[in-house]
């Protein structure tokens, strides 16, 4: 694929941003009636298939945890993600942006990460209403 369909894909599917692959399995928590179902079904778009849910019982090669400051306690729901991850996998914690309700501070995003031993490595605008944080998982 050429640079500019690259770049044409990014623009229509926000997923394409997130660097998902086809065939991963991506497990989704958080889940609620404010989530950005564009964002949604284009992860699932290029993953081949539905995100698999809270329930799901075995490790996932990628996290979506959409977090709002009033879902609890973040370095608790960061870790919990960890455990659900195949070794290398990523995290993609979706917040609310700045002046959405349940929008979280930068800082504490990063403080959260620490404490629950992830490696922050980019963040971006993912819908008109969430920004993305990925966070790396330490390798096993």
């Amino acid at each position: 694929m050429s640079a500019t369909a690259d770049h044409a894909e990014e623009r229509t599917n926000p997923a394409a941003r997130l660097g998902f692959e086809p065939g991963q399995v991506v497990q989704e928590i958080g889940y609620d009636d404010d989530v950005d179902q564009d964002l949604r079904e284009g992860i699932e778009s290029t993953i081949g298939q539905e995100l698999v849910d809270e329930e799901y019982d075995d490790v996932a090669d990628a996290v979506v945890l959409w977090f709002r400051d009033e879902d609890g306690d973040l370095t608790d729901s960061l870790v919990d993600s960890i455990g659900l991850l195949e070794d290398g996998g990523n995290i993609w914690l979706l917040t609310p942006k700045t002046g959405r309700d349940g929008y979280i501070e930068p800082s504490d995003i990063n403080d959260a990460a620490q404490t629950a031993g992830l490696s922050q490595t980019k963040s971006i605008s993912v819908a008109k209403d969430w920004t993305g944080t990925r966070l790396a998982a330490p390798k096993r």
